[in-house]
């Protein structure tokens, strides 16, 4: 469905996060004005200064914008959290001003929100440095195994959804860089409806605020705690069932030795245990949604 076949008239929060971004936010504003100008898009701004020491604030305040100001620079997902809370229609848009995103997007995303509870632009192509790569394909390949779903893009920072589901997930999203992961594993694994459109992907101006390593570690942790949270069994039974095959060999072995060794009756005690754990996990998570 293209943004011509069904008129968008939904009005929308749309949140800008910013921190140091004097040489991009003119460029970003500029464009997403100029596209919700040409598609008659009902919406407010809301550009959150998360503590910026350069003229990023200087710049937003020539525009007809919402400026909302942090006094020290409080992470990504806090600054997100700011403008959601402050919105005030039931639909929320959120991007990056880095130049990366093409902001020019948002009514087409918005244009699909009724039928989804959020709407994603999946990168088409994201240039890494070859020493992310492996990592980055691990850390999809792991998320899309503990969902249960292909992922077309776990991070994209472009994106539409409905304040009520964010509300849902408020009290576990977190304040750094895996907001949009969070949200992304949250809502697949309660099983809500989410579209992804494929959008460009341009090459950031100015300096990246990623950290490579520590930030990928971090990743596959929160992968892992959301997971835990809503699908234990996802975690815990991959581990219990190879320490218990671990166990078999381990008897044949012994067996065959005619010694049934303290190893064995670890491996498979360790085994059982993961079982159970996750077998308990998984009920209280199932009561706990209920």
């Amino acid at each position: 469905m293209s943004i011509n076949e069904k008129s968008v008239n939904q009005p929308v929060s749309i949140v800008l996060p910013v921190y140091n971004e004097e040489a991009n936010i003119k460029e970003a504003l500029d464009k997403l004005l100029a596209s919700i100008k040409a598609h008659n898009l009902p919406c407010e701004i809301i550009v959150v200064d998360d503590g910026s020491q350069d003229k990023t604030k200087e710049i937003v305040k020539q525009y007809d914008v919402k400026l909302i100001e942090h006094q020290y620079n409080r992470g990504y997902g806090a600054a997100l959290k700011t403008g959601i809370h402050l919105a005030q229609y039931e639909i929320v848009a959120i991007s990056d001003a880095d130049g990366t995103y093409p902001v020019d997007r948002i009514p087409e995303l918005v244009n699909y929100i009724a039928d989804y509870d959020m709407v994603v632009g999946a990168r088409n192509q994201i240039e890494l440095p070859l020493i992310r790569r492996p990592a980055k394909w691990l850390l999809n390949k792991y998320a899309n195994y503990l969902v249960k779903y292909q992922i077309p893009d776990l991070n994209s920072g472009l994106r539409v959804f409905k304040k009520d589901v964010y509300k849902k997930f408020r009290g576990m999203l977190p304040s750094g860089f895996s907001f949009t992961t969070t949200i992304t594993l949250a809502l697949l694994s309660n099983d809500y409806q989410i579209k992804y459109l494929p959008i460009n992907y341009f090459k950031r101006g100015g300096k990246s605020k990623i950290r490579p390593i520590r930030d990928t570690i971090n990743f596959f942790s929160l992968v892992t705690r959301v997971s835990l949270y809503f699908n234990p069994l996802r975690v815990f039974m991959p581990i219990a069932l190879l320490l218990l095959t671990m166990g078999v060999v381990s008897l044949g072995y012994d067996l065959y030795q005619r010694d049934i060794t303290d190893r064995t009756m670890i491996v498979f005690l360790w085994g059982m245990q993961f079982g159970v754990m996750g077998l308990l996990a998984d009920m209280i998570s199932r009561l706990r949604r209920d």
